[in-house]
């Protein structure tokens, strides 16, 4: 999953955990204006804060010209009631996993999820430097390089990702705002474009690939406001260089929330803040899911008046839902886009990444 959106539902494994340490355990510190990244600092993990992922997505090719969407997804959930515990069995946090695969040419979606404890190792994420694991799955970087290895029985990663350009920082002051009141927003920044390469695992075969992703590493300590039921995150990266973020969250009564923005970043890594009024997302068709009944916008226009950008959106295949019951359990859609459209009158085109969360159900689990 991704962003606010990403915000995982507590899965049944932690309901069953025995509570420990005092009646009244510490609160999570708050996303509050004036925060200052730092990096590589901030790629590592911030325990102060309840929740935290660290989510990649992109398009990969094969020599032979194969193409595949990528999602792997890492959360990090704070157990505050397992704070104060002595004991090394008490899990200080919970450990989720996502790895999805968009094959284009079968129209087929894989996935695969992963869960585990910090306790004893079996799950973790480091403070000093970026690693975070459950098992053999990883996310971890040197330098400036970024590793990810995941494996399920049908299909892998192996990837090695270099980013070309700086850290983009979402929001204003240091905060990427969800809602009114303090606190309610996160800390998040992305790496808007990274070169990909290494190996893709499917059915048996290894295949070499190539290509182009994003990252996204979000921490915070609150939740969806109760009025709002979901939310849609578009990436794109364009060919000319310029990428764009956008996040809109939705209403129970159909509007748009007005915290609801997005971030304009140019091929030289300059970035401009996008508030709602800044751009306009037009919906163009629907698909309805044949397991889930949830009703997803299938293709969309977007505009960004002051940029002069205006493009369609639309995704490689429709049927990229997502159902997680076995880690986050919540059913969402991301899946793989081509982007076509015009800056400037002149052509442009591209690719990019949508989650879409609340059409099957309103997103009303707690994080």
């Amino acid at each position: 999953m991704s962003r606010w959106r990403r915000w995982p539902a507590l899965p049944l494994v932690l309901l069953l955990l025995p509570l420990t340490g005092t009646a009244s355990p510490p609160p999570f510190q708050k996303a509050l204006p004036g925060y200052r990244f730092q990096f590589p600092r901030d790629h590592a993990a911030h325990d102060a804060f309840r929740t935290e992922w660290w989510y990649y997505t992109g398009h990969l090719r094969t020599a032979r010209g194969e193409v595949f969407g990528f999602q792997v997804t890492f959360f990090r959930v704070g157990i505050a009631e397992a704070r104060e515990s002595p004991s090394q069995w008490a899990p200080k946090n919970l450990y989720l996993a996502h790895l999805a695969l968009s094959d284009v040419a079968r129209g087929r979606h894989l996935l695969a999820e992963r869960v585990g404890r910090s306790a004893l190792g079996q799950a973790g994420a480091l403070a000093d430097r970026y690693r975070v694991w459950i098992g053999e799955w990883e996310a971890a970087a040197e330098g400036e390089v970024h590793r990810l290895r995941a494996a399920a029985e049908a299909f892998g990663l192996d990837l090695t990702l270099t980013p070309e350009k700086p850290p983009v920082v979402h929001g204003n002051e240091g905060i990427s705002r969800k809602g009114a009141g303090e606190g309610h927003a996160s800390h998040y920044y992305s790496l808007t474009r990274l070169r990909a390469a290494g190996t893709l695992t499917l059915e048996g075969r290894r295949l070499p690939v190539t290509g182009l992703a994003w990252m996204d590493h979000e921490f915070g300590s609150t939740e969806l406001m109760p009025e709002q039921v979901g939310w849609d995150w578009f990436s794109v990266q364009l060919e000319d260089g310029t990428d764009l973020m956008l996040y809109l969250i939705r209403h129970r009564d159909g509007r748009l929330d007005p915290f609801s923005s997005g971030t304009l970043v140019a091929s030289d890594g300059s970035a401009r803040h996008l508030p709602l009024a800044a751009f306009i997302v037009k919906p163009l068709g629907r698909w309805k899911s044949p397991r889930s009944g949830g009703l997803y916008p299938m293709s969309w226009e977007i505009r960004v008046p002051a940029a002069d950008l205006a493009l369609t959106v639309t995704p490689l295949f429709p049927d990229q839902e997502l159902d997680t019951a076995k880690s986050t359990q919540v059913i969402y859609w991301e899946g793989a886009v081509r982007v076509t459209g015009e800056r400037g009158g002149r052509a442009v085109q591209g690719q990019g990444y949508v989650e879409m969360t609340g059409y099957a159900a309103p997103f009303r689990k707690k994080i």
